[in-house]
């Protein structure tokens, strides 16, 4: 990676943080997510944005922990699972929350997961989700849900919603 010759990559070593040795990257390559959440979280520092800054530290926390429980750094999918999981736990939080009425609190725990949500990857158009899942399920009859619904899912590779594949492919093996 060092000994890289594409023309105007220039490689820069950086502190990750104090923990970590000076590691390098290449600049002008694609950020990793881990990369991107620390970036932003040193800009909403700079910021002063607190609500930004409090999101960001669980997210680093909680990134923090499972490579502690893994007991290795975290590769990509590994941190886009966490944050996946952060994700659905709280849009669970925002669902109790719309159920006791509690608006202000909705509003926050909406404006977090849409924070939470920009470093996943953008999920894929209906019409796509449809041609993968069609593609996955081919050959499975109605008996067969719960392995048409682990190829469908497998193929989608986490871009779509468990719900609009599994209404997916309830309608293509019935019908």
């Amino acid at each position: 990676m060092l000994g890289c010759s594409q023309k105007g990559t220039t490689v820069v070593p950086f502190l990750l943080n104090s923990i970590y040795p000076t590691s390098y990257i290449l600049l002008n390559s694609p950020m990793t997510t881990l990369e991107r959440i620390d970036q932003d979280f040193k800009t909403t520092m700079k910021t002063r944005d607190e609500f930004g800054l409090s999101v960001l530290r669980l997210v680093r926390t909680a990134l923090k922990n499972k490579q502690i429980e893994l007991g290795h750094e975290l590769s990509e999918e590994e941190a886009l699972a966490v944050l996946k999981t952060m994700v659905k736990q709280y849009q669970d939080a925002l669902s109790d929350f719309q159920a006791a009425s509690r608006q202000d609190l909705v509003e926050k725990q909406q404006k977090e997961i849409d924070l939470i949500v920009a470093y996943l990857p953008a999920k894929l158009p209906a019409e796509e989700i449809e041609k993968i899942v069609a593609e996955a399920v081919k050959g499975f009859g109605p008996n067969d849900t719960g392995k048409a619904m682990g190829a469908a899912m497998k193929a989608v590779d986490g871009r779509a919603d468990g719900n609009e594949v599994r209404a997916i492919v309830q309608r293509l093996i019935s019908g």
